[in-house]
């Protein structure tokens, strides 16, 4: 008897054994993918652990469906990284290997429905919906569920399609799709004996009388003279302005030959630059003093001020590592600048960088798996989200993690929940590889790591060609609005520097952290706010949609003319988001281009390129945008960077709200003057002296860190204090309350650390569940894994308890 150990893409913390043949036994190796069934009638992609020899105890073990690969599709190293992964985030394997495959590698099988080809149906005995499926049938041997669920234009069919089994009329069969097509282009070449001058003469002979069909050849002859490569199709049809029927009826009249080939989709077509790149002399000696710390130490961080050249010390250092032949891994937060970065370093390495991030289509991110796994040459620098960091690399050299205190880097949902730049760490050491971490602002436990002496520091303290950090001035709006000097949102000294910064022709970037027009529309009568029916939020109100939006469950109303609850007419709206800005901002400068940056303006795959590009082209002359424009960008002509309201992110109710607001405010601030003139930045609030406010207005991080430092430790938080999150939810209020009790008195008897909870969050009800929160703190000096052992013991008994498993349990391991 020989089995296979597999995981399966679902959320299943443990593997599953399968029976496989002595053949088969010899030929699976560890990494590849299997299809096996599941339950009573799917069929999954799992992926092979492991090959052995013992029967499984406890079921009987199934046999598998097919092989789905020739060689292995991950490597062992990956593996091994996943299951640490699973075990430190605590979160199931399976869930681990759905987020990391791209989809196009995991099939799953559709569901097709058939009829019986020998029943006699008596029509009149169906409902409407049954024979509508019945009629389909008759015309197409099978459908899938999805189909048929359009055809009858209804969710759910399940009902009509089990009434039809029952009668015999259908019946079904699951069938896998493998869902990654290669890109075939379509390419003619001329037929063999028109190759000789007598078949030429010959060719034009016979084509005398047809223009177009003569047009091609002449077309094809031309192209294929300059280019000396084969011809496609799509390029003849353009070059000759002829459609492609043409194209045609000369393949039937066996004058071209046509034929496939298979093509990448992703392809760099622009040209290297052959310029060396001249370090300055600050940024010289900073790439001198990272490699010796590299020399040393896995981890070393570059802790420069924004607009200091750290891309170059990165470029410099990738150059290095790639003459050794190993592999690049560069994580960035956003996908926004991912696009600006690929070009930049396309222009450096040519072809060798590839891009992983889930705004490519399935296709493109599988094939960029492909290259990987393979080692090409293609992808010898991977630039990618945090999603990249679960490719399966052959031989890591290097890693490096720009921005690394950026929260995006943290996954929420869904599972795992992991924070790539932490998990990069453990990546690094499992290949032996060296991470460089970047930031102007580095998060606090990484630069307590530093004065540990766990990971080197490189401090770069000059802006590149010495141009000066941006000017900071604080409007103080208690004082403005008792003045009267406010038009709308924008303070008198903001509204002259914007006209100065616009008149000289230089542009400017407003920042304002919430999307929408206002948060809150208010009777002035009653009092009324209207809310989201399934959350405990207030809609927001979007003006160009006119409409009414909740930004956790996406539901919408329209605007309404009068209040719902005393039908007066007599509604405001509070507060203010970008589209409110925008649109003061032209009636005030009514000739000014101004843009908008947010995520109802970048949907779509090209949605941030168009933007960047637009902004970067001088076509806009005020971005307005929410802190996606915080991010490392790089406009060169932005000379002043105005930051509305400064207050909403500091009352923020979490115990990093002081760190983040400086480190938003000072990446903000970071986009102003970043060529030859000195930069403004105008940060409005309601009290300038605050300290971490005059912390970002001086440059001071050391100043914000020892601060912030010395709160942690007080308050028992990270970097000396470990946090697990639980949050339980459930649509049952009552039900939910007294769960959360018996999980929080079971963990505070059992840990003897410090639990608390169970706490309702800020938004107790998303989607019609309330929501219960407990914190776990883990002191530094307590075994990490054990505690999380005991941790999971107890959730296994709480799921154990009939009445509460129906409450479902998130974990949250270093949740910030």
């Amino acid at each position: 008897m020989f089995f296979i150990e597999v995981i399966l893409p679902l959320s299943l913390a443990k593997t599953f054994t399968y029976r496989v043949s002595e053949a088969e036994f010899h030929f699976i190796q560890k990494g590849m993918r299997v299809a096996v069934p599941f339950g009573k009638s799917k069929i999954y992609t799992a992926l092979v652990l492991d090959v052995h020899e013992n029967a499984p105890t406890l079921y009987e073990a199934k046999e598998i469906h097919q092989i789905l690969d020739e060689k292995p599709i991950a490597t062992e190293t990956q593996i091994k990284h996943w299951l640490w992964v699973a075990n430190y985030y605590m979160c199931g394997i399976g869930d681990v290997y759905r987020g990391a495959f791209p989809s196009g590698l995991l099939l799953e099988s559709e569901t097709v429905v058939s009829h019986k080809p020998d029943v006699i149906v008596n029509d009149s005995e169906l409902s409407d919906d049954e024979f509508l499926v019945y009629e389909a049938l008759q015309h197409q041997s099978s459908l899938t569920v999805q189909e048929i669920a359009s055809i009858l234009n209804r969710k759910n069919i399940l009902p009509i399609l089990q009434k039809l089994i029952a009668r015999d009329i259908i019946f079904l069969e699951e069938e896998i799709k493998e869902s990654y097509k290669p890109k075939l282009v379509r390419y003619v070449k001329l037929h063999s004996k028109y190759e000789s001058d007598n078949g030429l003469a010959e060719l034009l002979e016979t084509l005398k009388n047809a223009n177009k069909q003569k047009e091609i050849v002449l077309a094809y002859f031309q192209i294929s003279a300059s280019e000396k490569k084969p011809v496609t199709v799509k390029k003849l049809t353009e070059f000759s302005g002829v459609t492609s029927t043409v194209v045609k009826a000369l393949i039937e009249k066996e004058i071209f030959e046509e034929y496939y080939l298979q093509h990448d989709r992703v392809t760099f077509n622009g040209e290297k630059s052959e310029k060396e790149l001249q370090l300055s002399e600050a940024q010289e000696k900073a790439f001198t003093a990272i490699k010796e710390s590299l020399a040393e130490k896995e981890v070393c961080l570059l802790h420069g001020v924004t607009s200091s050249g750290k891309t170059e010390i990165y470029i410099k250092l990738i150059e290095e590592y790639l003459e050794t032949g190993k592999q690049v891994l560069y994580l960035l937060p956003e996908i926004a600048l991912t696009t600006q970065l690929v070009s930049r370093l396309r222009l450096h390495f040519g072809d060798k960088v590839a891009v992983f991030h889930s705004k490519y289509s399935n296709n493109e991110r599988v094939e960029v798996w492909k290259q990987t796994l393979e080692n090409s040459p293609k992808a010898q620098i991977v630039i990618g989200a945090r999603s990249a960091l679960f490719l399966p690399f052959n031989d890591l050299g290097l890693l490096v993690i720009d921005e690394e205190h950026e929260q995006t880097f943290k996954q929420t949902d869904p599972a795992p929940r992991y924070h790539a730049r932490d998990s990069a760490i453990v990546l690094a050491n499992f290949h032996n590889a060296k991470v460089l971490l970047g930031s102007a602002t580095p998060s606090i436990e990484t630069y307590f790591n530093t004065q540990q002496d766990k990971y080197g520091l490189v401090t770069l303290s000059e802006r590149y060609k010495n141009v000066r950090l941006p000017e900071i001035i604080l409007v103080d709006l208690k004082d403005k609005y008792f003045r009267k000097r406010m038009t709308g949102h924008f303070s008198d000294i903001l509204i002259e520097e914007i006209a100065e910064a616009l008149s000289v022709g230089e542009q400017v970037i407003l920042f304002q952290n919430r999307r929408g027009y206002s948060p809150v529309i208010e009777c002035m009568t009653c009092g009324h706010v209207p809310h989201c029916q399934q959350c405990d939020v207030s809609l927001t109100y979007h003006k160009h949609k006119n409409q009414l939006r909740c930004h956790y469950c996406g539901y919408s109303i329209a605007k309404p003319t009068n209040c719902h609850n005393c039908s007066s007419i007599d509604l405001t709206t509070k507060g203010f988001g970008t589209e409110q800005i925008e649109q003061e901002l032209s009636s005030i400068f009514p000739k000014a281009k101004i843009g908008r940056m947010d995520q109802d303006t970048t949907r779509g795959k090209f949605g941030f390129e168009k933007i960047i590009d637009t902004f970067k082209n001088r076509e806009i002359d005020v971005l307005v945008g929410t802190q996606m424009l915080a991010k490392g960008l790089d406009f060169d002509n932005v000379s002043l960077v105005g930051i509305m309201n400064a207050d909403n992110m500091l009352h923020h109710p979490d115990f990093r709200a002081f760190e983040r607001s400086f480190q938003m405010m000072t990446q903000v601030a970071g986009r102003a003057g970043r060529s030859e003139k000195q930069g403004k930045v105008v940060i409005q609030t309601y009290n300038p002296n605050h300290n971490t406010i005059q912390q970002v207005t001086n440059h001071n991080y050391i100043g914000m860190y020892k601060e912030q430092l010395y709160d942690r430790q007080i308050y028992k938080y990270p970097p000396y204090f470990r946090i697990i999150k639980l949050t339980l939810k459930h649509r049952d209020y009552d039900k939910l309350k007294e769960g959360s009790m018996w999980l929080y008195q079971v963990l505070s008897q059992n840990l003897g650390i410090p639990v608390l909870g169970p706490e309702e969050p800020a938004i107790s009800r998303i989607r019609n569940e309330y929501i219960r929160s407990i914190l776990i703190k883990i002191p530094h000096n307590q075994h990490l894994g054990n505690t999380k052992k005991t941790i999971q013991k107890m959730l296994n008994s709480f799921e154990a308890v009939a009445q509460y498993r129906a409450i479902k349990v998130v974990v949250n391991v270093d949740f910030y």
